[in-house]
């Protein structure tokens, strides 16, 4: 059986210790939370169908993206060259040490991606219908190819497309220029079809099968567009710091398209880096062909003028006079040519920097200079190409542009300061050279005037021919490097899967469905309980102090363990002389409690029945105790103590006679206003009459206490039926003439903020011996309340059997 608790001995008064603990939080556990959602499994079933059928629906609805990848690898053009191509060096097409950063920041750029929407025609997006959203079409999964005749690059277009078995084309739905235009507009699959966005050609792919039906829907997009849409879907990154690797992803609804996309945009890289790398060197040929050219003339000069001055004056051979001095003069002469050579190239490049036409112009690379000249002339070609590919990007006013060209004065004035110091240098060393001559030139002071002129002239001569050999060599070696510049890319991983799932990522929306359809079951019912202000079961009551007697569940008879449906509710008592179902339980577990508290005392056991507020049960309490009191054979009597409402009379049908017109009259007996029940001689009921107009003064009145003293010896136990405390005085009148005070507590009904309340009428003790029945706790209310107890002990195997009391 039940446990017993020994209430007899509780504490007179709590200590403070304990009566803080009404303070204590009224959350309800998890694993309550969680037993309460089990046992509304048809939530839980309802709210996974909900979110899993949500799911599904959008990943049936939701075009599949697949990511691909690329990998290249950027060359350091700096290493591995051999020794013969060293002397390449001068043009700056090898020694450039490529960027890895700006490479990346040059394949993002919209101009390469829009080279490949115009290779692919990317701008013409083409779909077919499907089930559940249109599908991509694109490449062996497209029969025909569709263009627009002379379309601005920035019109837009929307068509359906059919093709018939016969090969009969219909344009419809057709929308261009933000205008809808209706009608169908048909021709022959190869024709011209005149529309009014222009002229529309539909010509078979190399994936036509004829006599098959074809229903695609067009969109032509603006150039712009196309190019932005697919530079957002592209992501460019680094292997690794300091790796020259670098990783192309592309996401599309397409696979196909992803990695065409990927491998044509690496084939426009590579383009685009080869012909920046050869304007160089056709700046450099361009050059050298000017001055050839020049030079060839002045050399052909040079030689009519010897040839005609040797007809004209019949010189002889001048070595043959004059060997001795002539040959150190030579030596001289050949030094001095050198340095003339070097000066005239020199000072040629000078003017070249100074001219105002050769401003924002490369630099011959390949001008014969040395030393810090030609290193500063490869640098300054460098940073004028990065100028002149920003500028095409974006403008002058570019403040990455503006810096540039503060850095490029910078350095043409640095080489300026260079070529100025060294024709200083050359002019010292020409000046020597000179005055050397001039004291070999005085020994053959003798020789004919016209040896001399002769001699200034083959010097001239010899220096002409010399620079004309060399821009020769020169113009064969640019030429040569334009022949052998190679690409800066090697791909190491051709286009292929990314690793990334494709979206949306099934596996993943169906668990988190599921998981989200399980949670929120448990959610609501966690809301709906922690926001439930009112006592929910046992628990909610478990830190009072005052002494508990029990509780009772919901009746399963249909009946609301109260009083506010009508009479018809008290009249259906639950306690039935040997049934064993879970309420009888409780009745039987409160009525052992009862007794076990009874006050010692001559003659019956006066117990109040009250509540704090209407509806909780206590005429139902009082009625169906008072007859499982009785059911054990003891001498039950219920005095209906409510004045004002009369619920316990409505069990004998409220007769016109009872405790009012006791209380009201100076004689006469209570014997003869008590019922006894039919259906058990060991239960009685005072009923209380009429209504009273002043039920307060009735009962403050000495016949009370005479009629309790009279009704003592001749019962066991006598329940008082008294009003809730929070309406009238009644209860507390009626207390000072009872034993004890049972406060019924209804489940749901009660707010838990009276609690406290409650706790502090027992400390104060304004009522006598109060002990507490919690009623109607649902057996789903908490594994902790009456379920567990009873619903799973006592209630096992009994249902609604009946056996010996």
């Amino acid at each position: 059986m039940a446990e017993l608790l020994d209430l007899s001995s509780a504490p007179a008064s709590p200590s403070a210790t304990t009566r803080k603990k009404t303070a204590a939080s009224n959350t309800l556990p998890i694993s309550d939370i969680l037993f309460l959602t089990l046992r509304k499994w048809p939530w839980i079933i309802l709210s996974l169908t909900i979110c899993v059928g949500a799911a599904l629906t959008y990943i049936l609805r939701t075009p599949t993206v697949y990511t691909r990848a690329a990998q290249i690898m950027i060359k350091d053009t700096s290493k591995g060259k051999s020794a013969g191509m060293e002397e390449f060096s001068d043009f700056g097409l090898i020694s450039t040490k490529t960027d890895v950063e700006n490479e990346i920041i040059n394949l993002r750029s919209g101009e390469l991606m829009e080279e490949v929407v115009s290779r692919l025609k990317l701008d013409m997006d083409y779909y077919s219908h499907g089930r559940f959203h249109d599908e991509v079409a694109y490449g062996t999964t497209l029969p025909i190819e569709l263009s627009i005749v002379n379309a601005p690059a920035d019109a837009s277009a929307e068509m359906n497309v059919d093709i018939s078995p016969e090969g009969k084309a219909s344009i419809s739905e057709l929308r261009y220029a933000g205008k809808e235009f209706k009608g169908t507009f048909t021709g022959s699959i190869g024709d011209t079809i005149s529309t009014p966005a222009g002229l529309v050609v539909i010509n078979p792919s190399a994936y036509y099968l004829p006599k098959q039906p074809i229903a695609l829907k067009v969109n032509r997009l603006p150039l712009d567009a196309a190019r932005a849409s697919y530079s957002s879907r592209l992501s460019v990154t680094q292997g690794s710091d300091n790796s020259s690797l670098i990783r192309l992803t592309l996401s599309d609804r397409s696979i196909e398209r992803a990695d065409d996309v990927l491998s044509t945009l690496i084939d426009v890289y590579k383009d685009a880096w080869i012909r920046d790398k050869n304007e160089i060197a056709v700046s450099t040929s361009q050059f050298i062909n000017d001055r050839l050219g020049v030079i060839e003339s002045e050399l052909g000069n040079v030689d009519q003028d010897i040839s005609s001055y040797k007809s004209a004056h019949l010189i002889p051979d001048v070595q043959a006079a004059s060997s001795m001095y002539m040959s150190e003069n030579r030596q001289i002469a050949s030094g001095i040519m050198d340095i003339n050579n070097q000066l005239q190239m020199t000072r040629f490049v000078r003017n070249y920097l100074t001219a105002e036409s050769s401003r924002n112009q490369l630099l011959p690379a390949n001008s014969g200079l040395v030393g810090d000249i030609a290193s500063q002339v490869g640098e300054y070609n460098d940073l004028l190409l990065q100028r002149n590919s920003l500028v095409e990007k974006s403008s002058e006013s570019n403040p990455l542009v503006i810096s540039m060209d503060g850095q490029l004065a910078a350095m043409r004035n640095a080489i300026i300061t260079t070529v100025d110091n060294q024709i200083s240098a050359l002019n010292t060393q020409l000046r020597s050279l000179q005055a050397t001559q001039a004291s070999t030139t005085s020994k053959i002071a003798t020789s004919p005037e016209q040896a001399k002129y002769l001699l200034s002239v083959e010097r001239q001569q010899k220096v002409k021919e010399s620079l004309y050999l060399f821009l020769l060599q020169k113009r064969e070696e640019n030429e040569l490097s334009q022949a052998f510049t190679a690409y800066n890319t090697r791909v190491i991983n051709r286009p292929g899967p990314a690793g990334v799932p494709p979206t949306p990522a099934k596996a993943q929306i169906l668990l988190a469905a599921a998981l989200i359809g399980l949670a929120l079951p448990f959610g609501v019912i966690f809301l709906i309980e922690n926001s439930n202000t009112r006592i929910r079961g046992r628990r909610d009551i478990e830190h009072l102090t005052l002494p508990f007697l029990g509780e009772i569940p919901l009746s399963d008879t249909g009946t609301d363990n109260s009083a506010k449906k009508g009479l018809k509710d008290v009249r259906s008592l639950v306690v039935k002389e040997g049934r064993r179902d879970v309420i009888n339980e409780a009745f039987r577990v409160l009525r052992t409690n009862v007794e076990f508290m009874r006050t010692p005392t001559d003659g019956a056991n006066v117990i109040a029945v009250t509540s704090f507020n209407p509806g909780s049960g206590k005429s139902f309490i009082t009625m169906n105790l008072a007859l499982a009191v009785a059911l054990k054979g003891k001498r039950v009597l219920v005095i209906d103590g409510d004045m004002r409402h009369g619920s316990t009379s409505a069990y004998v049908g409220s007769p016109e006679q009872g405790l009012s017109n006791y209380l009201a009259s100076a004689a006469g007996s209570p014997v003869e206003l008590i019922i006894n029940d039919p259906e058990n001689a060991n239960l009685s009921i005072l009923p209380i009459g009429p209504v009273p107009p002043n039920p307060t003064e009735l009962l403050e009145s000495p016949r009370l206490a005479e009629l309790l003293s009279q009704l003592r010896p001749h019962y066991d136990y006598i329940f008082i039926d008294c009003p809730p405390i929070e309406i009238v005085a009644d209860a507390q009148i009626i207390d000072s003439h009872v034993d004890r005070t049972i406060f019924v507590i209804r489940a749901g009904l009660l707010e838990r903020s009276m609690l406290p309340e409650l706790e502090r009428i027992y400390e104060e003790r304004k009522y006598r011996n109060i002990a507490l029945i919690l009623n109607g706790t649902p057996l789903t209310t908490s594994r902790h309340g009456y379920s567990h107890g009873y619903g799973y002990g006592y209630g096992y195997g009994y249902g609604n059997s009946y056996g010996k009391e």
